[in-house]
């Protein structure tokens, strides 16, 4: 992609159309909550780029029917959807191993290979651009990504073993994701219980304030009989005590991410594995959003397999994301597709601030590239789901087997033109906001 010079008032209306269909109507239900998500935008074009993979892929609309490295089964490939330098951190599987990979798949669906990757690769400009790396170094970073991401993929399609390409655990991760991993070991359930409740009368429950919002009686009833609709969408494997499901209290929640500004969300506490207080468990349920991705993938076969926005990000995450979070699954309230999942005591996400030395931002990104790879290797027909019936990784590894030289270049070009394009967006979108040129606010 080439920036051509941008004049800021075309580019400035065509930023709030873009805004207008992915945040209108949440925007007009609660304003309040995107003049928050918006000044965090403001803060860093990081920060805008992270809230607009709308204007992301609305950007890179033309290229829905082909480009290099894309053909009928690479172009159907289960993607994050939202994939940047920040969209990674840890978890605790359902093995009970704590993992550091990819989070948050509120974005996921399934499209094209290279539009993960080319998100990825822009945000590294921007994060070197802030760090004041030199456009070489940047180069050099996303060629760094370009070649993990191509290794792993091949091992991955040539039948290496699982033990050749371990996930990164305790035992295997390096530098900055070991001490994320280290961080997440050093947390509890009780410290996460400790922040969000109270003992009254003998029974662990919400504590007031801190964001939670006391519901009314007929509100608290459709959040259980959501609760319950969840229930049935839980593998049979799940959790085996019953008395794990006891709903002890249910709070309201305001969305407060960047992603989630005006989503309706509620936190409900459960008795979990056994009766001790310090064992209960937090779980969400947040109105699930439409995908930006998914504006600009028309396939009738895609949009027909998921019952709603739950569904989908659920089914999504299990594909993508090896032994997944137990307490996954959907429901609706309300009419709206509803993700639930545990809140973690375990999650820590990798944190740029310290990471400064250029050979240990180069080791970390090689690392992100080979945690993408495995992602997209997950997600085919081995993992459960119709949707991609083919194995992706050998499909990825015979199409840039095409053209080895041209991956890496391709990453570097978009990278370098693409983080640009940000740079000057969030400047124009930062005099949007500021002049009160942003409709509804």
């Amino acid at each position: 992609m080439s920036v051509q010079p941008l004049n800021d008032e075309p580019r400035g209306e065509e930023i709030l159309a873009v805004f207008d269909t992915a945040f209108g109507e949440l925007l007009a239900a609660d304003p309040a909550a995107f003049r928050v998500k918006f000044r965090k935008m403001a803060a860093s074009a990081f920060a805008f780029y992270r809230g607009t993979a709308c204007l992301f892929y609305h950007d890179l609309d033309a290229e829905k029917r082909g480009g290099p490295y894309l053909d009928e089964r690479t172009s159907r490939v289960w993607i994050h959807g939202d994939l940047h330098a920040e969209n990674f951190g840890t978890y605790m599987d359902a093995t009970g191993r704590l993992i550091f990979n990819v989070n948050d798949f509120d974005e996921a669906y399934v499209g094209p290979f290279t539009w993960d990757l080319k998100r990825f690769s822009a945000s590294i400009a921007l994060i070197g651009y802030a760090k004041a790396l030199s456009d070489e170094q940047i180069t050099e970073l996303v060629r760094v990504y370009a070649a993990a991401y191509r290794e792993r993929i091949h091992a991955l399609a040539t039948g290496a073993k699982s033990d050749e390409v371990p996930p990164f655990t305790l035992d295997t991760a390096e530098g900055p994701l070991l001490d994320a991993l280290r961080d997440a070991r050093a947390l509890t359930r009780f410290g996460l219980l400790d922040s969000m409740t109270e003992i009254r009368d003998f029974e662990r429950r919400f504590a007031p304030g801190g964001g939670s919002i006391e519901l009314d009686a007929a509100t608290r009833y459709k959040v259980l009989a959501a609760f319950d609709g969840y229930l049935e969408t839980l593998p049979e494997t799940s959790l085996a005590r019953p008395d794990s499901y006891r709903v002890k209290d249910v709070v309201g929640r305001r969305g407060i991410g960047i992603g989630s500004a005006g989503l309706p969300s509620y936190n409900i506490l459960l008795e979990g594995h056994s009766d001790a207080l310090e064992n209960d468990v937090v779980i969400y349920i947040k109105q699930a959003q439409t995908p930006a991705v998914s504006r600009h993938i028309t396939d009738p076969a895609i949009r027909g397999y998921f019952q709603h926005e739950g569904h989908r990000t659920v089914l999504s995450q299990r594909a993508l994301q090896q032994h997944a979070d137990p307490w996954l699954g959907w429901t609706e309230l309300d009419g709206a597709g509803q993700l639930v999942a545990e809140v973690s005591p375990y999650a820590v996400d990798l944190d740029w601030g310290d990471i400064d030395d250029t050979e240990e931002i180069a080791a970390v990104v090689a690392d992100l590239g080979r945690a993408t790879a495995t992602m997209h290797a997950a997600a085919d027909d081995q993992s459960g789901e119709s949707l991609v019936p083919f194995s992706t990784e050998r499909a990825i590894d015979a199409a840039i087997a095409a053209d080895e030289e041209g991956f890496g270049e391709l990453l570097v070009s978009f990278a370098h033109d693409y983080g640009a394009r940000a740079r000057a967006d969030h400047q124009i979108f930062v005099d949007l906001f500021r002049n009160g040129r942003i409709p509804g606010l």
